[in-house]
């Protein structure tokens, strides 16, 4: 009987074990295939994103076209996008065990899009063109390979790590973020390994395989522990947290609003981009344009405007809020690094180490995932500020609320003990909540 059990025992240890690898193996290579084409897609992003950009630099009367910009890219989605409006959020939606598709469409889409918001001058990101041209790349692969419904939501997460990772050049975070953003406070292991592979292959594609280089940031002097220091840090983190509110509940309230006022969405752009234009005019300057990178580095190497950080977060409201094409992240990179730089002078801290605090800071509060923005930190500006990165992230998330940039993410442990939260409920659903309850007071 002994001998038996032994037996039994090795054999049970032995199928555990070759179940193992062959799952390993499996996501290797169905996470290696996400990895290749995000990363390649997002590679001819970046390329088209810098070729348009040095265009509307060389030809400033590229800007008047936005209105018509605009509007040609709502065309083409109203008459052909079907469900790919929905952008990010659908992804979230369908790795929530939604059954609606994920057109390959989206991808072509989006990158045209987003190619000809910042070829005209709007005030836009990257990550959610790379993101859902990786979810529909994701999704198409799995169809192509009958997949079934949970391989399906694992292929998904593969196409955020893959794409978030590649386009920013931090594989690392970007795998957190995949794993993160779907719930806040819950994160599922599960797809753990797949989605760091293809984060990880997703970014070696994109550098080393088509040499496209990511630009990066050095945070400098890192002041030495105290509590005057860290009171400072903590002060400055809630007002990031709270950019990151004003900016998610703005524009939200533009795209509802500019919906309800303008029915056609082509019309509703080419307004967009006639106000857009407006604000140049108003402010005086195109700083604010396009991605923000010229301002994030502004931000590391000398002094900026006290409202720098406010206007690009209106140009980028607008933006988004009136239909244009794009993501929200590295205009968050650039509201915060511009914040952080302002706060320096009032309160007593190095310019660019208050700026690598605010660029992951706002972008954390807005998109609930502190220790993906706490890693990304450590990617982007290296382990010696760690501490202060870390408090920065957790304090925006806290004062953040349960608000943010993605409708779709389910608050799976809401923020305080004091705030009741019925189980499945999004970020969207909390302020048609909110709505109701002000529309019955």
């Amino acid at each position: 009987m002994d001998n038996f059990r032994t037996k039994l025992d090795h054999f049970s240890r032995k199928t555990i074990s070759i179940a193992l690898l062959s799952s390993f193996i499996k996501w290797i290579l169905l996470g290696s295939g996400v990895g290749i084409l995000a990363g390649s897609a997002s590679a001819l992003f970046l390329t088209s994103l810098n070729y348009v950009t040095d265009q509307r630099i060389a030809h400033p009367w590229l800007l008047y076209l936005l209105p018509l910009g605009g509007a040609l890219v709502s065309f083409i989605y109203m008459k052909y996008g079907k469900n790919s409006a929905k952008g990010n959020n659908l992804i979230l939606e369908q790795i929530h065990a939604g059954s609606e598709p994920i057109p390959l469409r989206m991808a072509p889409l989006v990158l045209f899009g987003t190619v000809v918001t910042h070829l005209f001058g709007g005030s836009a990101g990257r990550e959610g063109t790379a993101v859902q041209m990786g979810g529909s790349l994701a999704e198409w692969l799995g169809k192509t390979l009958r997949v079934n419904a949970v391989d399906r939501k694992i292929l998904l997460i593969c196409g955020i790590s893959a794409g978030f990772g590649s386009v920013f050049g931090t594989p690392l975070a970007g795998t957190v973020f995949s794993l993160e953003v779907l719930a806040i406070g819950l994160i599922s292991h599960e797809a753990l390994i797949p989605a760091f592979i293809a984060g990880f292959v997703g970014n070696l594609v994109t550098t080393s395989f088509w040499g496209v280089a990511h630009i990066h940031y050095h945070m400098g002097v890192v002041p030495v522990l105290s509590l005057s220091v860290l009171a400072k840090v903590i002060f400055a983190s809630v007002l990031f947290g709270l950019t990151s509110v004003f900016f998610s509940e703005l524009t939200h309230s533009l795209k509802k609003n500019f919906t309800k006022w303008f029915k056609n969405p082509v019309f509703k752009s080419a307004v967009g981009g006639v106000l857009v234009i407006g604000l140049v005019y108003v402010v005086g300057t195109r700083d604010y344009l396009g991605l923000g990178i010229p301002l994030i580095q502004d931000s590391f190497t000398g002094q900026m405007s006290p409202f720098a950080f406010l206007w690009k977060l209106l140009f980028t409201s607008l933006t988004l809020g009136t239909g244009f094409q794009g993501g929200e992240v590295t205009p968050l990179f650039a509201i915060g690094a511009t914040l952080g730089n302002a706060l320096s002078g009032f309160l007593g801290l190095y310019a660019p180490f208050l700026a690598a605090l605010g660029f992951i800071a706002v972008f954390c509060g807005a998109t609930n995932t502190p220790i993906a923005c706490f890693i990304m930190g450590i990617e982007l500006f290296g382990s010696s500020g760690a501490v202060y990165l870390f408090i920065a992230c957790l304090v925006s998330f806290l004062f953040s609320g349960h608000t943010g940039i993605y409708t779709s993410q389910k608050i799976g442990v809401p923020k305080s003990h004091f705030l009741t939260v019925p189980e499945g409920t999004t970020l969207g659903t909390v302020k048609q909540t909110k709505r109701k309850k002000q529309a019955g007071n």
